[in-house]
This record gives C-alpha cells, sequence and structure tokens, in this order.
C-alpha cells in the first residue's frame, strides 16, 4: 500500500476466528459458525476488472490511491492483508431471522486515517461468504453505484454514514430479479470499497444473546466500550446501562437527521441498525420528494409499509428494544433498561422539534407552537408538496403571491380547498417568525443550514446509472461534485422536483431490496 498501515484483523477477532486448514476456498463455504463471530475468506477472482470512479478526498485521508486497482477490486492482495467476514443475526420485517452475516461483504481489516483514527474498510461485491446462504455474494453495478453515491451524499449532508472509497465494474455479468418477480437479467457486476469508524450492528449482539453464549456476549460489549466509548469510564455494572443510553441518544439524533432531510432506508432490520448511530447498508433507499408519511422506498416492505416515512422513529425505538433484550443478560437491569427505552420518545421528540424550528426559522420551539408544527405536517401530507422545495421557498415567501410562489413545488394542481389550506398555514407560520426573538436574516440563516438545495433523488440516479453503465460518466462526476456541496446551488438543473416521466418508472420510482 501507498499509504497508511493496514491491519489486516483487528485483535478482539483473532479468539473467534473461523478457519479451515489446507484448501482456503472452503473458508467461503456457506454454512453456520456457532460460537464465532469472524471467518476468514477469499475474495472471488474476477475476469476484467475496470476503476469506474474513485474518491480522491477520502483516499487521501485513507492513504490509498486510485491507482491501486487490483487493491480496490479485491484482486491479488498483499500476503499482508487477511480479509474475513462477520457472523451477525438480527430481525427483517419485524421477524427473526437467524444467522445472517456478510452475505457480500468482506472486511479488508482496518486502516490508520491521515488524522489517526481507525476507519474499518470492507469490500461489498467481492464473492461467497460463510453467510451468503443461497446468493452468489456479488453485486450488480446499478445497486453499487446507488450506494457509492448516497453513502457520500448522507455524509456531506452532515449524517454520520459510512461512506464509499472507489466503485469497480468487475467484468462479470450478474443475474439479478429486480423485483422477485419472476424476471431475471444479466446485469454488469461491481465491487466497491466502504469505511466506517466500525460495521458493529444490534445484529451482532443478538446472534450472541440467540446462541446463549454470554461469555463471549460480555467480551463483545466490554470490547465495544473500550474501543468506541472511551469516554465511559465507569467500571461498576451500570456502564452498560450509560453505553445502551448513548446507543439510543445517537440513534435518536439519527433518525431525526434522517427526518432533516427526508431521507429513507427502506429496510430499518436490526442487523442493518449500527450501534454508533451510523447510517449504513444502502439497499432500497430514497430521498423523499413529495411529502407523503406513508412513503416507503421498498417495494418488498408492501402493503404494510413497516418502514415507511413516518415509521423510521418508531421502528428504530422496536429495534432498540430488540437490543436490550440481547444484552439484558450482561446488563441484568430490567428496570434500569426500561426506563431508558421510556425516555428515547422524549429524547427523540425534543430533538425532533428543534430540529423543525430550525427548518422553519424559528428562535425556539415553544408549547405553544405544537399547533403549528401539526398544522404544517397535515397540510404537507395533504397536499404533497416537494419536501426540499417548499423548504428553500420557505425562505423567502411573503404575505403576497403565496400560491404562485410555491408552484415549483406542486405534484398536482391544488383544488379551492387545498389552496385556502396551503395559503392559512402560511400566514400562521410567518406570523409566528415574526415573532422571534431573532431577525429576518438570523432566521433565515438558521434555515439555510438545516434545508439543503441538493439532494440525490432517485430519478437522478437512475439517469447516472443508465448513463455511466453505457460509459459516459458526466453525469456521475457532476452529482459527485454536487453531493460535495448540498447547501449550494452549483446545479440548479438538480435542483428540481421529479419529473413526471419518472412516476412510474421501475428502478427509479420503485425499488426492491435487490435494488
Amino acid at each position: 500500500m501507498s499509504g497508511f498501515f493496514i491491519m489486516s484483523i483487528p485483535n478482539f477477532t483473532y479468539d473467534f476466528l473461523e478457519e479451515f486448514p489446507g484448501d482456503k476456498s472452503f473458508n467461503n463455504f456457506p454454512r453456520q459458525t456457532p460460537g464465532m463471530l469472524y471467518a476468514l475468506v477469499e475474495p472471488a477472482e474476477f475476469p476484467h476488472v475496470e476503476l469506474i470512479h474513485f474518491n480522491d478526498k477520502l483516499g487521501e485521508n485513507l492513504g490509498i490511491t486510485k491507482d491501486e486497482t487490483n487493491f480496490l477490486a479485491a484482486q491479488h492482495l498483499d500476503s499482508n492483508i487477511k480479509t474475513y467476514a462477520s457472523a451477525y443475526a438480527g430481525h427483517q420485517f419485524g421477524n427473526w431471522a437467524g444467522q445472517l452475516g456478510d452475505g457480500r461483504a468482506i472486511y479488508i481489516g482496518e486502516c490508520i486515517t491521515k488524522n489517526h483514527k481507525r476507519q474499518e474498510l470492507q469490500y461489498k461485491g467481492s464473492g461467497v461468504t460463510p453467510y451468503s446462504r443461497h446468493a452468489d455474494g456479488r453485486a450488480v453495478f446499478r445497486s453499487s453505484l446507488r450506494e457509492y453515491l448516497m453513502s457520500e451524499a448522507i455524509h456531506y449532508l452532515g449524517i454520520p454514514s459510512s461512506r464509499a472509497l472507489s466503485i469497480c465494474k468487475t467484468g462479470e455479468k450478474v443475474v439479478r430479479d429486480m423485483f422477485y418477480n419472476g424476471n431475471p437479467r444479466p446485469e454488469n457486476g461491481a465491487i466497491i470499497i466502504r469505511s466506517a469508524e466500525s460495521f458493529l450492528r444490534f445484529g451482532h449482539f443478538e446472534w450472541l444473546a440467540a446462541q446463549g453464549d454470554d461469555a463471549l456476549l460480555k467480551r463483545l460489549i466490554d470490547y465495544c466500550i473500550i474501543r468506541y466509548f472511551p469516554e465511559i469510564k465507569d467500571t461498576s455494572p451500570h456502564r452498560y446501562l450509560t453505553w445502551f443510553q448513548k446507543i439510543c441518544n445517537a440513534t435518536a439524533d439519527m433518525i431525526v437527521e434522517w427526518y432533516r432531510v427526508g431521507f429513507v432506508h427502506g429496510v430499518m432490520n436490526t442487523d442493518n441498525m449500527s450501534v454508533l448511530g451510523l447510517t449504513i447498508d444502502y439497499g432500497p433507499f430514497s430521498m423523499m420528494d413529495e411529502y407523503n408519511l406513508q412513503f416507503t422506498s421498498n417495494t418488498t416492505d408492501l402493503p404494510g409499509r413497516r418502514y415507511a416515512f413516518g415509521n423510521q422513529a418508531n421502528i428504530a425505538h422496536w429495534n432498540l428494544i430488540q437490543l436490550a433484550n440481547a444484552i439484558f443478560p450482561i446488563v441484568n437491569n430490567q428496570e434500569g433498561l426500561e426506563d431508558i427505552l421510556t425516555l428515547y420518545a422524549d429524547l427523540f421528540w425534543n430533538r425532533y422539534d428543534k430540529m423543525m424550528g430550525e427548518k422553519l426559522g424559528l428562535d425556539f420551539i415553544k408549547n405553544t407552537d405544537a399547533p403549528l408544527l401539526l398544522e404544517w405536517q397535515k397540510m404537507m401530507d395533504k397536499l404533497q408538496l416537494d419536501y426540499t422545495l417548499f423548504f428553500q421557498l420557505l425562505e423567502t415567501v411573503e404575505e403576497t403571491s403565496i400560491l404562485k410562489h410555491f408552484e415549483s413545488c406542486l405534484y398536482h394542481t391544488l383544488s379551492q380547498e387545498e389552496e385556502k389550506h396551503l395559503v392559512n398555514f402560511i400566514q400562521k407560520y410567518l406570523k409566528r417568525r415574526n415573532e422571534n426573538t431573532i431577525s429576518i436574516s438570523e432566521a433565515k440563516a438558521k434555515m439555510s443550514k438545516a434545508n439543503p438545495r441538493f439532494i440525490l433523488r432517485n430519478y437522478l440516479l437512475y439517469q447516472c446509472i443508465e448513463k455511466a453503465d453505457q460509459g459516459d460518466f458526466t453525469m456521475l462526476n457532476q452529482l459527485f461534485d454536487a453531493l460535495q456541496h448540498p447547501y449550494e446551488n452549483l446545479y440548479p438543473e438538480f435542483n428540481q422536483k421529479r419529473p413526471n416521466w419518472a412516476d412510474e418508472k421501475p428502478g427509479c420510482s420503485c425499488l426492491s431490496c435487490s435494488s
């Protein structure tokens, strides 16, 4: 490597690493691995790898350059790099799913960054692991480019997230049935490198709890506290409650930030929840266009809409309950866990109200503002105005010409009743904003920091994928530039509501877990 020192396997993993002697290929064989958290694996060999895009800024921090194509595509790795996959379990769509694990993700190891922090690196789409079950461990270019771009977009929006270093085509054709409706087709294969402080999930703790392995569960919790929560100095059993409270805080912060920018994760299974409050595992995600509390970005989530936009806070709470159940044998304090979980709602709503006050340009949220916030939500849900554009327009709205001012964020012609609803709300809003203890310019400054100008909409991703898959990377480069400056209007053509042609476009308006 041309950059910083890469530790192929963190010390903690050695005691819980499964490796078969002799034929290394057997390490990848799908199987159950009870009592183990990690298994050595070998990345797949690909016929012809091609670097499509490289994240120069992240690469500089990690000490990795775009010239190292073999490394970026997991080919002919240095002997000091021992790749491995992780076992975890989880609840998927509310149901216990047993062992899951890294089905198509392979750890490269840990990297010491330029600013002296540790980052875990993973390949995604690099081949079969013990946890692939009946799948092939590959990834298609379509879904890989979506994650590559959106994880960086979320990062630059100021939301904790895994990040993406590179995306390569593998030269393979990978067969996928995008909507699981009996229409599989071959697509270009791809591999990305993603990084995060940790990919430790709720599901890691659920996996050990399900096996009744209290000794290893305690070791994992203690490791997590020492490594990722060093501010917890307490050595008494109470430290476990402090640790859980911090996970709840980080989770609430993450969900509030999702609501701030209109991000819908799409598959909030417990195995996709980070204990550090990071946005991870980008599957059928979407940025919300028109405001709709029932919007789900995942066709697999229909008709129940478990992971709809408006449900994300409740699902996060449900997932935290499952984590509490998993760690209970070590915490051994039911009342303490229940108290923390009971306070989650107050914690979330206090932070949500503060966030909404910033989006609306209010000095602070008062108790008397509750009716205004409720009316805003009802108005947005009924009129289905474009979420991002509405807040941009709200910054400059005046008492006159209200209807004309908001024309560019409409997805349908408003009825007279809807027009009245919009005008009434705006008038009440302006009256409240005029009561601020801060100036109009200060209010607008708060709004511009909270409300992005650019979001990575699905229709933009769809267009980018179509062009990039054919070798035209112009839009890819433009989007990558725009997403690094989301609070600036660098590309006005990207700051538009979803066009009509995208309303029913497969892979654009509707996505699945294969997307």
